[in-house]
């Protein structure tokens, strides 16, 4: 572990469940700032010492401090000295990514970190190719991903992370801020890899919701993890990642999580597919970014576009856009001819 002798000046950009629930952990041994766009939201949390409207019953820590105030949160990390080796954390939705970076653009921020995990929409682009088109090569970037829900982060039990980045520098200075605790923060260059694994994992935890709700049993749903993680690692080659990445954290730890795990918000809109329900209606109900929602269209869009079969996220995105029922979309997979297991 990497010993880190003075406490890291970090501005957290979004204050979501994930975006506040980092910001409470990391607080516990650094200077942390901790912003959001809507200042009546932001007043109501400074009031409450919680977030209320995200992660209600997580207290603040009393060094953590909250704003709307856009340049002061800048200010925190940009004119840090260098013995502070500041962090800057994008917890915004991969929808907002390129907005949010557009902002950072020519402000000479020291990096950018985000927690998001999804291809933006229309693009197909994951968050490091979106970086590189908003901000070039001279920002160090990374991507902090892995098994983790927000409520069990900010009641600091234990998690593992995984951050990836090209960044030697990067990775060390994440891995010695946020890597402590009941978090164990590991280290991997294969961005290609973490990010896929992170977007994707999202799709299969719908369609594993939706075998559940349908009461296909415990058999299906260890066969739809087994299936959808071949889908992610067959995709995530394509695009140039390493096949080993997809048996880690980012790929099969995520992907187990997010698919059996009850605070998951994917798991929970193919839960309500199966009762039914119009996807309209389910997004309103959780009141959260279901990643796996937008992400299943775009990466249908870039398999159809690639050649690469994935089955799981076509029987996916069929039900989320196309109208066709959860029971149809399990009886489409049953249906299928079989094939080479390693194929």
């Amino acid at each position: 572990m990497l010993e880190q002798k003075n406490p890291t000046k970090i501005t957290v950009l979004g204050a979501g469940a994930w975006g506040t629930a980092v910001a409470i952990a990391l607080a516990a041994r650094h200077d942390v700032l901790l912003w959001g766009r809507n200042a009546a939201q932001m007043a109501e949390t400074e009031a409450a010492r919680e977030n209320v409207h995200y992660l209600p019953g997580h207290p603040l820590p009393a060094s953590l401090r909250v704003s709307a105030d856009f340049e002061a949160a800048l200010a925190h990390v940009t004119e840090a000295d260098a013995h502070d080796a500041p962090l800057l954390i994008l917890a915004c939705p991969v929808a907002g990514l390129r907005p949010l970076l557009g902002q950072l653009k020519g402000r000479n921020i020291p990096n950018a970190v985000w927690l998001c995990k999804g291809f933006e929409a229309g693009t197909g682009l994951l968050p490091h190719q979106v970086a590189a088109e908003v901000l070039g090569n001279d920002v160090p970037v990374a991507a902090l991903s892995g098994p983790s829900f927000a409520q069990e982060v900010a009641r600091a039990l234990p998690c593992a992370l995984s951050v990836a980045s090209a960044s030697d520098a990067l990775r060390e200075r994440v891995v010695a801020a946020a890597h402590g605790n009941n978090m164990r923060v590991y280290s991997c260059d294969d961005m290609v890899g973490v990010e896929v694994g992170g977007a994707v994992k999202n799709v299969m935890a719908i369609a594993t919701g939706a075998s559940d709700g349908l009461g296909l049993g415990l058999n299906a749903r260890a066969a739809l993890i087994t299936r959808g993680l071949a889908e992610i690692t067959r995709l995530g080659v394509h695009l140039g990642a390493a096949a080993p990445t997809f048996m880690g954290l980012t790929g099969m730890g995520d992907l187990i999580l997010t698919c059996t795990g009850d605070l998951s918000r994917n798991r929970r809109v193919g839960l309500a597919l199966a009762q039914g329900k119009q996807l309209d209606t389910i997004v309103a109900e959780l009141g959260h970014v279901a990643e796996g929602v937008p992400c299943a269209k775009s990466v249908r869009e870039l398999a159809r576009r690639l050649g690469v079969d994935m089955p799981i996220t076509e029987a996916v995105a069929a039900v989320l856009f196309d109208g066709v029922p959860a029971t149809e979309m399990a009886q489409r997979l049953l249906a299928r001819d079989p094939r080479d297991e390693l194929a």
